[in-house]
């Protein structure tokens, strides 16, 4: 890490930088440091290490964390952070503390649940396997949360903080940033334009300094319409006796999912029998979030819908909330459609059903968000005719199907199409959350769509602000 002149701000780059996942960003201002989310690196065994070395920057000299979203790999390093000494504020909006009170939790469920299972199979490198952090180091980062509304500045010693919205989860904000004289922008994920959940995101028109996500900075979605992919896959499980297997978040993805099933239920296009299992212990909490938060998104849900009448329900939901109605799904014959996390299939209850429903011919699974290098579920969209699971060889003969339509992440048409909203070029545009190829072809749409100059930054690279 390069030597810091504390009179000019700076600002380092520990994560998102050549993959999508480990969102962190360190802004040192007046001899003060803010970290811009504090989240997980997710993928292979290479990148996942990462998690487990020593934060680059003592965590008890930290004065705040600033968040722009709930999911994990913006948030997930939060409970590691605080177990190593962390004990400052950590900012976000109302909805994403809301999120966060049950994600946090379920993610040090899992990292216990996960060691344990690897304990008892023997399958792990490390022995005994352990945790990356526990749930009392989840509830532990809880005590820490402070929420705030979309538009409302906090003032923080020479730092004022705006969160404005960025459609893309529940909560899910753009964070505008006056530091040292100079407008700074984090786009945070940027969501979709027109959008039947979520809310399109916020227009910028000024900055001095911009950060911009580039997942998809080198592909478009898919015109075909989510519901015409969904009605042709569950009419493929339903006429075959097989099951619909789709790995989601579950914040997000498993709403949109159940919005659109519901649809198809109330046109007559899928059977309203169907039975639809949300196997993961969270999502009804979740569901009951974007009740609460009605303004956030464009859906006409309220805490006071029964089960027949809430569009995030379909006509026959379940769920499953304990570990053995979870392994009873793995035996369950079909036609049935089962939602679990994790959404790359890093970890998870989707792992058990992987391995039970990958062998099975009369089976799809369905791939809704981006899967990141070197997880399961991109190895899996690439064709891998097996794939390992508990140290476990298992044969892949159910299809696998990809919808882009139904993606959370703006395209690389709708991220130039926010970025045409300001009214001239930021001084510096660093482009982050991306695969390098991602991010390469995003710095040549800007360049010659925009005409701006852009930096796709390094891991652990520093910048003066000036």
């Amino acid at each position: 890490m390069q030597q810091h002149n504390e009179d000019v701000p700076t600002l380092d780059f520990l994560g998102a930088t050549g993959t999508v996942t480990g969102s962190r960003f360190l802004l040192r201002v007046n001899g003060k440091r803010y970290l811009v989310d504090c989240g997980l690196f997710q993928g292979g065994r290479k990148i996942k290490a990462k998690n487990w070395e020593p934060f680059p920057v003592p965590p008890e000299d930290i004065d705040a964390i600033l968040l722009t979203h709930a999911h994990i790999d913006h948030t997930g390093y939060l409970p590691r952070l605080v177990r190593q000494g962390y004990r400052g504020p950590v900012y976000a909006t109302e909805a994403t503390c809301a999120l966060l009170e049950i994600m946090l939790p379920d993610a040090g469920y899992l990292q216990e649940q996960d060691a344990a299972y690897a304990n008892k199979k023997g399958y792990s490198r490390h022995k005994p396997a352990l945790p990356l952090y526990t749930v009392a180091d989840a509830e532990q980062a809880l005590g820490l949360l402070n929420p705030l509304s979309f538009g409302q500045p906090l003032a923080l010693d020479d730092v004022t903080v705006t969160w404005r919205p960025a459609g893309h989860i529940l909560g899910s904000a753009i964070l505008e940033v006056e530091a040292g004289g100079q407008k700074l922008v984090f786009s945070g994920d940027l969501g979709r334009y027109d959008g039947e959940v979520m809310q399109p995101p916020a227009r910028v028109e000024q900055a001095d300094v911009l950060l911009v996500e580039s997942t998809y900075g080198n592909r478009l979605h898919a015109d075909e319409p989510i519901q015409d992919v969904l009605a042709g896959v569950l009419k493929e499980v339903i006429r075959q006796g097989g099951v619909l297997l789709v790995p989601a978040f579950t914040v997000g993805r498993t709403q949109q999912l159940l919005y659109h099933v519901r649809q198809l239920q109330d046109q007559g296009r899928v059977p309203a029998d169907l039975p639809v299992f949300i196997d993961s212990p969270m999502a009804v909490e979740a569901s009951h979030i974007y009740c609460r938060f009605g303004d956030d998104h464009n859906l006409d849900i309220n805490l006071l819908m029964d089960e027949q009448t809430c569009p995030l329900r379909c006509r026959e939901t379940h769920f499953v909330r304990d570990v053995a109605a979870s392994k009873e799904l793995n035996v369950m014959p079909g036609p049935a459609m089962i939602l679990s996390a994790s959404g790359m299939c890093t970890g998870g209850r989707i792992l058990h059903h992987l391995k039970w429903r990958l062998p099975d011919q009369r089976n799809v699974v369905l791939f809704v968000g981006y899967q990141a290098e070197g997880t399961r579920g991109r190895r899996l969209l690439e064709g891998a005719e097996r794939v390992r699971i508990h140290g476990e060889s298992v044969p892949v003969r159910a299809r696998i199907v990809q919808a882009h339509a139904l993606s959370g992440h703006a395209d690389r048409d709708e991220i130039l199409r926010w970025l045409s909203g300001f009214n001239q070029p930021p001084r510096q545009t660093f482009i982050v959350h991306g695969e390098p190829s991602s991010s390469a072809a995003l710095q040549g749409h800007i360049r010659r769509k925009l005409g701006w100059e852009a930096v796709v930054p390094e891991q652990g690279e520093r910048f003066p602000l000036e």
